[in-house]
């Protein structure tokens, strides 16, 4: 026979390994190459026949197996299968980052298999400390890390003195790009003395926001003296440029077929001008979250001269609420809960025995069904997951030792029953 032909999983024995030919019947052995272990009960020999043909033989060995590589706190573990030559991959959870290889594969290691890495770990996604502001400062923290959040306050100024405006949002939180680096939620906001000029209105006056200065955000209401109608908006603020915005309204002599645009709270008019007609119709829509009394969200409102308009009424508003409390799997809220959120509300979650919170405690609804930092998540604890293991191997085990007893131990007695009833029969 010539040489047997190679076999991925075996290699024939150093003393066959260098023959180039093979007489009628000379039998071959086999041994396991690396990474592989003898199947017991299966052959490791070969025969060349008269047919010079090696005789077949079922597969003799398979590949060795290595442990599991265990839990990743805070991340996942894919493992397709343990043997020799497969991988193992990894990932971890929203705010955390992998550190070290995201694949390990099963090797050959001193004449047996292992891992051929360590494990990674996942660490929560850090930040950078917040950026510092001038003529302001923000509250502290040990670490910065994914979801922490930080709130920014002026510094207070001594009396007479103009104070500092805190102008833009005052609390930024920490968060991550698409490469998983920490980055801040936004830019911080500033801390800057704003005065806007005291606004007037020629043939008007304020109705609301009397005051000898007025800073950022500050806010005047005007209305227009008898026999004046109001072009332009009635209401104005003071902005971080120092302005009014919008700019202040001007008040029109009333004549008797025309009307100003119609004053509406938490609504709009289409189409918007400054004069309308007598007879001219137009369209009021309210907000969102907002209707009027009879619970319409739109109405039709004529000009009737004299600055007066038909059926005129106002919008009432529903705060922008949440309609149900997050889903807590495994967890529930323990302070704070209620039928429906507003805005600035928190709650406080807490997971149920045997399950680890992943994410804040506590939580801030922002509006739109949303929270922040994100609504956390509870799961299994390592050693609760590490109990449920050892008891399916238990059942396993049992379940294969009861059908072994059963259908093998069992069956061989019931063979051997009926050649010992017949003897005894015969014998009779």
């Amino acid at each position: 026979c010539m040489p047997p032909d190679r076999l991925h999983y075996a290699e024939l024995n150093e003393k066959f390994s260098t023959m180039k030919s093979f007489p009628v019947g000379t039998a071959v052995s086999y041994i396991c190459r690396p990474g592989y272990i003898q199947i017991p009960g299966k052959t490791v020999f070969r025969t060349c026949g008269e047919d010079l043909q090696w005789s077949p033989t079922e597969q003799f060995c398979t590949e060795k197996k290595c442990s599991h590589p265990g839990e990743l706190e805070h991340g996942f573990v894919n493992v397709t299968a343990l043997t020799f030559g497969s991988k193992a991959t990894f990932s971890c959870e929203e705010g955390f980052r992998l550190l070290g290889t995201d694949e390990i594969s099963c090797v050959v290691k001193n004449k047996a298999v292992g891992w051929d890495r360590d494990l990674p770990f996942c660490e929560r996604i850090p930040c950078e400390p917040p950026p510092s502001i001038a003529n302001g400062h923000y509250t502290k923290a040990d670490h910065y890390v994914y979801q922490t959040s930080v709130t920014y306050t002026c510094d207070a100024v001594s009396k007479g003195v103009d104070p500092f405006s805190l102008i833009g949002p005052a609390s930024i939180y920490c968060t991550y790009d698409a490469n998983s680096n920490g980055v801040w939620s936004g830019p911080p906001p500033q801390c800057r003395v704003v005065k806007c000029d005291n606004p007037k209105v020629e043939n008007g006056r304020k109705k609301t926001g009397f005051g000898p200065s007025y800073s950022y955000g500050d806010s005047v209401m005007f209305e227009c003296d008898p026999g004046y109608f109001m072009i332009g908006p009635e209401v104005i603020t003071c902005e971080e440029n120092n302005t009014w915005s919008p700019p202040e309204p001007t008040c029109e002599k009333t004549t008797a077929d025309v009307c100003g645009a119609p004053k509406i709270t938490h609504g709009v008019v289409i189409p918007v001008k400054s004069v309308y007609e007598g007879g001219e119709s137009v369209r009021i829509k309210c907000n969102t979250y907002c209707t009027f009394p009879d619970g319409a969200e739109e109405m039709t409102v004529t000009c009737q001269g004299q600055n007066a308009w038909s059926s005129l009424q106002n919008c009432t508003c529903r705060p922008e609420s949440s309609s149900f409390t997050p889903d807590i799997n495994h967890g529930r809220v323990t302070d704070g809960q209620k039928p429906s959120y507003s805005v600035g509300d928190f709650i406080t979650i807490e997971c149920y025995a045997g399950y680890t919170l992943h994410g804040e405690a506590r939580i801030q609804y922002i509006g739109k069904n949303q929270w922040i930092p994100g609504v956390p998540t509870c799961k299994l604890s390592a050693y609760i997951v590490a109990i449920i293991c050892v008891i399916v191997a238990v059942v396993v085990f049992l379940a294969a030792f009861w059908v072994y007893k059963k259908f093998f131990t069992q069956n061989g007695k019931r063979d051997s029953t009926p050649c010992t009833a017949e003897y005894k029969m015969c014998k009779a």
